[in-house]
């Protein structure tokens, strides 16, 4: 509503103002986007859950944490980070549903009665997860040094793990330094898509790259 001014009140002096009310301040301007990105949520979602994985690869916390993660914030907030991503355009964001997909199923191949535990499978889990990150990371760097980072590390991820699991399986011991070092590599690979998060949030906040990444 305009403001309005009295007769015989002083030029810029409104009935607003004359009795003490401060007219309201000009709108912030929004982002043009119906969506926002969804890279800070899709982020999130994926390096939570496997920082928490890699604690409990290298046997510093149980399962039950990381398999509740699992569900909820790397697989369904990761899929409808993923779902967003393809609606604004970006075919890149098939990684959060795919990567969704996979703490899904992950859960799924552990916990479920149905599906007893093979350790072969499991590494064969791994492997074909290396394929699919193999994918992503060759485009990886057109989209930044952090992202391509999370990619290479998470590529590593895999691979160590589809050893430990071939290892297992064939019934040698790995030990627990070595346990520990696998997820040390995979804290690593969370952390960096933490990083990717914060600048990504950070950056679009303030309007300019505080973070470079």
């Amino acid at each position: 509503m305009n403001s309005v001014r009295a007769p015989n009140m002083p030029a810029g002096v409104t009935m607003e103002t004359a009795h003490g009310m401060t007219e309201a301040p000009p709108r912030v301007e929004e982002k043009p986007e119906w969506w926002a990105s969804p890279a800070t949520l899709g982020l999130l979602g994926f390096g939570m859950t496997t920082i928490l994985a890699g604690l409990h690869v290298g046997d510093w916390i149980g399962a039950g944490a990381v398999l509740s993660m699992a569900i909820f914030f790397g697989g369904i907030a990761q899929i409808i980070a993923g779902i967003i991503g393809l609606r604004k355009g970006n075919m890149f964001a098939t990684a959060f549903i795919c990567y969704g997909a996979f703490w899904l199923a992950f859960n799924w191949m552990l916990t479920s009665t149905a599906v007893p535990a093979d350790l072969y499978g499991i590494a064969a889990f791994m492997f074909v997860w290396f394929l699919v990150t193999l994918t992503f990371t060759i485009s990886a760097p057109k989209h930044g040094i952090g992202l391509t980072l999370v990619f290479v590390t998470l590529l590593i991820a895999f691979l160590l793990l589809t050893w430990e699991f071939d290892t297992l399986a064939a019934g040698t011991v790995v030990s627990k330094s070595t346990m520990q070092d696998i997820g040390g590599e995979i804290i690593l690979t969370g952390l960096l898509a933490w990083l990717v998060a914060t600048a990504d949030l950070t950056n679009w906040n303030y309007g300019r790259k505080i973070i470079p990444v």
